[in-house]
């Protein structure tokens, strides 16, 4: 794999990370939802199940963003250490004249 496309498949997996990481957070707001709307219904099931349920995804949550910092950091210095804009840039040219 040549490294301007090794640089773009990073890049990829740096947008679903941060895709998988709203993902979460929507699934905890839904969750602390239920839970505020379950304080005046009082459903034993959903009072014993949901907090559990909400620090499983919080704990998700905390993996995904770890793992997000480290391979956005990663990509950078990947892009930076092999000089990725003037890869791009040449590639654009080689597009214009051709090749």
């Amino acid at each position: 794999m040549d490294t301007l496309k090794k640089f773009e498949l990073m890049e990829k997996i740096v947008r679903e990370l941060e895709d998988l990481q709203h993902s979460q957070q929507a699934i905890i707001q839904k969750i602390g939802k239920i839970e505020v709307d379950n304080i005046e219904l009082s459903d034993k099931r959903l009072e014993k199940d949901l907090p559990d349920m909400h620090q499983r995804v919080a704990d998700n949550l905390d993996t995904i963003v770890g793992i997000l910092e480290y391979f956005a950091d990663k990509t950078q210095n990947f892009g930076n250490q092999n000089n990725v804009d003037a890869l791009k840039e040449q590639q654009v040219i080689n597009d214009a004249v051709g090749h």
